[in-house]
């Protein structure tokens, strides 16, 4: 019981660091940031969580109930977009001031949205796919290599279809690519520590949980 519980605690928690992660870098991601010289959408860093969470529901729960999670944030962001158009256009109290700088966050989110389902139904499902393709040629070692192999190349995807979508015609769609898919690269890099202790921490309460 004490196993189950601790696993279904944990798959929650990474589901909604998932979801969460995936809806607050659709609406930051208006603002173009900079970083060392390179641009790329505000929400680079959220949606580079996504990849984290997935990676770990992967390697624990498999590919399926990854491919579960994925489709849960899929809904989300189409709830994000439809909940967003209707405050943005939702009647103002007389009293309230503050519409233009609310829809000069919000007005951009439903294409950013757009871009975001499109990219995302793309990359996460070959991020999964490669992740288990991978992991299935290295018999379930080289979690450092898998986690990094197919998360960068499925932020390449993203990063190319979401920037292409969302801002093609506004800004330098190549530039912000390159800067973007950089971005995330260095953080793909730098969160496999963190991958690793996910899973070792849940493997290893897995055990103890067994064995008592």
């Amino acid at each position: 019981m004490l196993s189950s519980t601790f696993e279904r605690k944990a798959f929650t928690l990474l589901t909604c660091l998932f979801i969460s992660s995936l809806v607050i870098a659709a609406v930051v991601s208006t603002k173009i940031i900079s970083i060392f010289g390179f641009y790329a959408p505000a929400g680079v860093l959220a949606y580079s969580l996504t990849f984290i969470a997935s990676d770990i529901i992967s390697e624990i729960w498999g590919k399926e109930r990854a491919n579960e999670v994925i489709h849960c944030g899929f809904i989300a962001l189409l709830a994000a977009i439809c909940l967003s158009w209707a405050a943005l256009h939702w009647t103002p109290a007389p009293f309230w001031n503050g519409q233009d700088g609310f829809a000069s966050v919000l007005a951009n989110t439903p294409r950013i949205v757009l871009a975001s389902l499109i990219a995302y139904s793309v990359s996460q499902t070959h991020d999964v796919w490669l992740f288990h393709l991978l992991r299935k040629k290295m018999d379930g070692k080289h979690l450092w290599l898998r986690n990094n192999l197919s998360t960068v190349t499925s932020q390449l995807i993203d990063s190319t279809i979401f920037v292409t979508i969302a801002f093609y015609g506004i800004l330098p769609v190549t530039e912000i690519i390159l800067g973007q898919w950089m971005a995330k690269t260095a953080i793909a890099l730098l969160d496999t520590p963190l991958v690793y202790l996910g899973v070792s921490v849940l493997k290893r309460q897995n055990r103890l949980c067994t064995a008592s």
